[in-house]
């Protein structure tokens, strides 16, 4: 695969910060950092624009005690049309749960699904990931 060299122009202050953030994200180099930048850039607009199916993670922590979540959000899970390819169900503490989700499905979809739980009372906090189907990287 053939590499390009180009040169990017930037204010002294804006590139004082990136080095910190390189430094503090332990990237080995600048061009690193940036390939990382580009990379996601990629896959967010990719996922975005995308009406294909996705793989996401979605990530939610939410009070175990509030009555009839836990049934509810199993109710939900079970009745979607899309793809829950595993889960992960971690107890925090006693009285909080994080689950772990990746999920396969039209991107609209996910969204909805996920919008759908993460509104439910008693979740105190959700996440939507999109993660890179690999497609752009080939």
């Amino acid at each position: 695969m053939k590499t390009t060299r180009f040169g990017v122009s930037m204010k002294d202050s804006l590139l004082e910060k990136f080095d910190r953030l390189i430094e503090k994200k332990t990237y080995p180099n600048r061009s690193e950092a940036i390939r990382d930048l580009i990379r996601k850039a990629i896959v967010e607009d990719e996922w975005e624009s995308s009406d294909e199916t996705v793989i996401t993670a979605f990530i939610m922590v939410f009070d175990h005690h509030k009555r009839e979540l836990s049934r509810s959000l199993l109710r939900k899970e079970h009745s979607w049309s899309g793809e829950i390819m595993a889960t992960l169900h971690i107890h925090l503490d006693k009285d909080n749960c994080l689950e772990a989700k990746i999920i396969r499905g039209n991107i609209g979809e996910v969204r909805k699904f996920c919008d759908n739980l993460a509104s439910m009372k008693g979740v105190k906090f959700a996440r939507l990931v999109p993660a890179a189907t690999g497609k752009e990287f080939r």
